[in-house]
């Protein structure tokens, strides 16, 4: 380039431009050999990446095996569980079945030993009475005739016997009518719902007993009862007065136990109602 330049500004142009196309050759083999080396470092981060992805991979997929095989083994536990309600369900509807064919077998024999009882007393009013008019002083007049002053004597009025039974028998029939009513806190009507106050008070007040709404306050009225002397119509406490029934005989009570259940029928020997028995009263 210099032999042939044909002058000294030439010369230099030429050698400026070699000068710049050296550096630019320089920087480019520079930026180029960067570059390998941030493509060598890239794939190397790929590689790793991918290998971390497939770990991560490979653990979503034995995590999911897993939540799979304990979902399985959940759904089985629940159709098991499901299966066992089912069966307790229709135990309890069974039991429910039994013990009120009990209940009303028993209540039936309570009305017909009240109504026997009932035309027994009038017979025997009856039969006093005759007795009474019998003895009575006969005071005659010469003439065969009754003085004046003899005392006539009066006819006993009989006493009105229950409408149907006992009164004891009566609140238990009539309590009886509400089985499967729904249990409602607070509430004390069959078309609303009952609590287990609220069920005595409402039958109890059919036969003209009034009842506070409130265990604790109904466990004040009337006078205390041994378990060993219930009779039909006696109130029975559990819990610390948390909880209440009425007594129908038989060793069982109707009641509207909690939440999700409805007035039922259970025996005192249940092992929840042995371990919270607080006490009994009678009220009628």
């Amino acid at each position: 380039m210099l032999l042939g330049a044909r002058s000294l500004n030439e010369i230099i142009d030429v050698l400026d431009a070699t000068e710049r196309i050296t550096s630019q050759d320089s920087r480019i083999a520079k930026e180029l050999k960067g570059y390998r080396k941030r493509v060598v470092l890239r794939r190397q981060q790929l590689a790793k990446a991918r290998t971390e992805q497939a770990e991560v991979v490979r653990q979503r997929a034995a995590e999911k095996e897993a939540i799979e095989g304990k979902l399985a083994e959940r759904r089985q536990l629940l159709s098991s569980v499901q299966a066992e309600v089912q069966s307790l369900v229709a135990a309890e509807r069974a039991r429910q079945a039994e013990l009120r064919r009990q209940a009303e077998a028993r209540l039936a024999q309570q009305q017909a030993a009240a109504a026997a009882q009932r035309k027994a007393e009038e017979q025997a009013q009856l039969n006093s009475d005759a007795a009474s008019d019998a003895a009575a002083p006969a005071q005659s007049t010469d003439a065969g005739s009754v003085t004046s002053d003899t005392p006539t004597p009066e006819v006993a009025t009989p006493v009105a016997p229950p409408a149907d039974a006992s009164k004891g028998a009566q609140v238990v029939a009539i309590a009886m009518q509400y089985l499967g009513i729904p249990y409602v806190w607070g509430a004390a009507s069959p078309s609303v719902g009952f609590d287990c106050s609220g069920l005595t008070m409402f039958v109890f007040n059919q036969v003209g007993v009034s009842l506070p709404h409130y265990a604790a306050a109904q466990y004040g009225m009337g006078v205390p009862v041994s378990k060993d002397q219930l009779q039909p119509g006696d109130l029975v406490f559990f819990r610390g007065l948390g909880h209440m029934g009425m007594y129908i005989g038989g060793g069982n009570f109707i009641h509207a136990p909690h939440t999700g259940d409805v007035v039922k029928i259970s025996p005192l020997s249940d092992s929840y109602y042995v371990a919270n028995w607080v006490g009994a009263r009678r009220v009628l």
